[in-house]
């Protein structure tokens, strides 16, 4: 079992997002930034391209969208007990960047739940 955050937890979103199948038209980089209660930050990448998700550790040099939240709201969403959409709204989940393909392709990016759910299922939060 990875610990979230970890690389080995950032490993088994790569793993399942090989597996996981979403828009073939779908092209769009999301960083993702943890900050957590020290100020200290966990970075990774999500890249969805050709119908095929890869999840790296870091932060990408040219994101369309980044999405900074605290640690409790990131393990929320991670974990499907609150959408990115409700964080964002309550003010727990900022974004930046490019907004207009992530609007554009929602339900493709709705559907990555399905697709880290194994993942979700073997993490110690």
């Amino acid at each position: 079992m990875a610990r979230f955050l970890s690389d080995a937890w950032i490993a088994d979103l790569d793993e399942a997002g090989r597996l996981g199948d979403v828009s073939p038209g779908l092209r769009l980089t999301l960083q993702q930034i943890v900050v957590d209660e020290t100020g200290s930050e966990t970075a990774y990448v999500i890249r969805i391209a050709d119908g095929q998700i890869r999840v790296e550790h870091g932060r990408h040099p040219a994101p369309d969208v980044t999405l900074t939240q605290d640690r409790a709201t990131a393990a929320s969403v991670a974990r499907a007990e609150m959408s990115a959409q409700t964080a964002f709204m309550s003010g727990r989940l900022r974004v930046g960047g490019d907004l207009s393909g992530a609007i554009e392709h929602a339900q493709a990016l709705a559907a990555m739940v399905d697709v880290f759910a194994a993942a979700r299922s073997s993490t110690t939060w």
